[in-house]
């Protein structure tokens, strides 16, 4: 099968790479570029530990071709620190205890951040929305709101 070339940007860093057509966004990003705060787990899309945000929204990247992001701007949550300064979000989540093992934080960091970059003052009941579909089995999802909740309350800036 013929490779075709992807052209985007990661994080503020351009790549061009030649994938394979059937190729899947979450695949490239992880096994080509090393990015594995992509998490792969469910593969259907229902469980949202691979979103990242696509052009500003954020996707389930185990149900988007590579090839569908040519062009496009990706965030993963690796681009979401500033080298070692976290951002205010993935500070938050630290001080509310938003994780237990860690492996749905990366989604519902780029979830949260997809909501709060549209709407910067979302209600308890938006933050519910705006998460709705990331699946978490160890934290009830009340630490999550309410880190998101201090965030958009102002609690954390950058620094």
């Amino acid at each position: 099968m013929a490779k075709h070339l992807l052209r985007f940007t990661v994080n503020g860093e351009y790549h061009e790479l030649y994938v394979k057509p059937k190729r899947l966004l979450v695949d490239v990003l992880r096994d080509e570029l090393g990015l594995t705060g992509t998490k792969r787990a469910c593969n259907t899309g229902a469980c949202a530990a691979c979103t990242v945000l696509l052009n500003g929204v954020s996707v389930k990247s185990c149900s988007v071709l590579a090839l569908q992001a040519d062009g496009a701007e990706i965030t993963t949550v690796e681009g979401l620190a500033d080298g070692a300064k976290l951002s205010p979000l993935q500070r938050s989540f630290l001080d509310h205890g938003a994780y237990q093992c860690g492996f749905c934080t990366p989604g519902m960091l780029l979830s949260a951040k997809a909501l709060l970059d549209e709407n910067p003052k979302p209600t308890k009941e938006e933050i519910r929305e705006g998460i709705h579909g990331n699946i978490c089995r160890c934290t009830g999802y009340n630490s999550i709101i309410r880190a998101v909740t201090a965030v958009a309350k102002g609690k954390y800036k950058e620094k």
